[in-house]
């Protein structure tokens, strides 16, 4: 029988809480330490200014981390990884000059383009720099990795990366993103893929088989992570104003479903902070997801809060809060 989208999702919580369908009693997790793996720094203030600067409800045009650690501190995230908000190749450099001083940033994902003739000598150059743990490919800049996929230039620089032990990540989902990260999986299998914002994409009824055969083909693939970010996210088509579902319980089957794929093994926090300002504020964020994983154990909760983004980014320890896995 083919699925609906509810049965989907009523069998994928069914499948996580067991034959009894009642959840695990809730777990104390406040205290587990978090890295954040999506955050976006810019400023607009610069001589050149910056070709971002921010959502719609973030304000000034400038985010650096003594700006995000002053909010992220409080509340138990002691390490982050900035995502590049910049297509301009001299910004990787302005990123890691900004965090290297800044012990909380533990990595960048920077922005290089695998199809350039100039990819393999900046990838050595950056790669030098242990806070570089990657780059970002997906439906952002005019980017086109589905149209990509099939150029060996592409692919020979994606093994380049994969031989560094650095990390492709895709932007923006849609079906034809989430084949292509199947794709490059099949291409260069050792190549470590995070899926970005992938609760935030809602695929149209017509697409939902596509996207549950995708998600089915992805739980097979070790090497293929998501970020549970943008979770609370302007519901689409968006409307103006945008309506915005706000709590666990409009996102908990959403959650669910992309729990039953990837495992607890397999999915990372990113609060997507300051993109998020007006939509999910970042206390917002960690409540939701601290209250979703207490009722999934503390194993599972570290895992997610922690252990995967080591397992996943490598990132080296700055700072004693920091954990690491021995």
């Amino acid at each position: 029988m083919k699925y609906t989208r509810r049965r989907f999702l009523a069998g994928s919580t069914a499948a996580i809480l067991g034959a009894g369908g009642l959840p695990a009693q809730s777990a104390t997790i406040d205290d587990i330490p978090i890295i954040d793996c999506h955050i976006h720094l810019f400023d607009a203030n610069r001589p050149q200014g910056a070709p971002y600067k921010g959502g719609r409800s973030y304000p000034g045009g400038v985010a650096l981390p003594s700006m995000y650690a002053k909010i992220a501190k409080p509340l138990g995230i002691v390490g982050v990884i900035q995502v590049d908000a910049s297509p301009w190749i001299e910004d990787n450099l302005w990123v890691l000059e900004t965090i290297q001083p800044e012990p909380m940033m533990v990595g960048t994902i920077g922005n290089l383009r695998p199809e350039k003739l100039e990819f393999g000598e900046y990838l050595d150059r950056y790669a030098k720099n242990p806070l570089f743990r990657g780059i970002r490919y997906g439906n952002v800049w005019g980017y086109d990795l589905p149209g990509q996929v099939d150029n060996p230039q592409f692919i020979e620089g994606l093994k380049r990366l994969a031989e560094h032990d650095l990390v492709l990540e895709t932007a923006n989902q849609n079906i034809a993103l989430l084949q292509a990260a199947i794709r490059v999986n099949d291409k260069v299998p050792d190549l470590r893929i995070v899926l970005d914002h992938l609760p935030a994409f809602d695929p149209a009824p017509e697409n939902f088989d596509q996207y549950q055969a995708a998600l089915k083909e992805m739980s097979q693939r070790r090497n293929i992570w998501t970020k549970l970010s943008e979770i609370v996210h302007p519901r689409r088509p968006l409307t103006t104003p945008p309506v915005i579902e706000r709590g666990l319980a409009a996102h908990r089957e959403r959650l669910d479903m992309l729990m039953c794929h990837f495992g607890e093994d397999r999915v990372v926090f990113g609060s997507d902070w300051p993109n998020a300002v007006g939509v999910s504020e970042l206390p917002d964020t960690v409540a939701l997801v601290r209250e979703y994983f207490s009722v999934r154990g503390r194993q599972a909760a570290e895992k997610f809060f922690w252990k995967n983004s080591l397992a996943v980014y490598k990132w080296i320890k700055r700072t004693p809060e920091q954990r690491g896995l021995s």
